[in-house]
């Protein structure tokens, strides 16, 4: 087994665990990539065998030659997977997304792939995940309720909302209250508006000369 294989089996076996039947891991230490050199970015991400490449540009006049590189076209992208319940954020080609939408998924994906093929770290470590996750989920007993105990159960769900839902009322009626009582207002007075007296000021001055004849 070559330095970098080892390495990968190393780090592979440290993430998932020892849980993971040795029938796995046996085979995974077989089916590493013996390859010794791999880019560095596609260590992180999922690229389907897509480095990059290295060959010469050739000028048209004289034919003269000069080294160029071609990288693979890579894109970050958001991909839900059912097994984890929620998305996942990664980087692949767009060679990768093509397989990736002809398996199914990126579950299946990594299911079908030989490990063999999964010449990047971050794929390796999923894969051997996901394995490990729908083993113990076939252990998993699985039992159907019956339309019965489904309406019963749905009926309780409801009781829970409504139960929420009139307890955020109380609370927000018990803020409100809380809030008049510090501005100094009791919520069960209303403000009284000052008694205005009838008349006017010149009747007040007509009375006050009569009274003085």
């Amino acid at each position: 087994m070559a330095f970098r294989s080892r390495e990968i089996y190393n780090k592979i076996a440290r993430k998932v665990g020892d849980s993971l039947p040795p029938e796995a891991m046996e085979s995974m230490k077989k089916l590493l990539p013996n390859s010794k050199v791999v880019m560095g970015r596609a260590k992180r991400g999922i690229f389907a065998g897509r480095h990059i490449q290295f060959g010469n540009k050739v000028s048209e006049d004289g034919g003269n030659k000069s080294r160029r590189t071609w990288k693979p076209n890579v894109q970050e992208k958001r991909l839900f997977s059912y097994v984890y319940d929620r998305h996942i954020r990664v980087k692949v080609t767009t060679h990768a997304l093509r397989c990736i939408d002809k398996a199914g998924g990126i579950d299946e994906y990594l299911l079908k792939t030989p490990y063999h093929k999964m010449d990047t770290e971050l794929g390796l470590v999923w894969k051997a995940r996901i394995e490990k996750m729908y083993a113990e989920l076939g252990k998993m007993e699985v039992a159907f309720f019956s339309p019965e105990d489904e309406a019963k159960i749905e009926k309780e769900f409801e009781e829970v909302k409504a139960a929420k839902r009139e307890a955020r009322r109380e609370a927000r009626k018990a803020m409100v209250k809380q809030r008049q009582i510090e501005a100094g207002i009791d919520g069960d007075q209303t403000p009284v508006a000052p008694e205005i007296s009838e008349g006017t000021n010149e009747d007040a001055n007509q009375e006050e000369l009569e009274g003085s004849t």
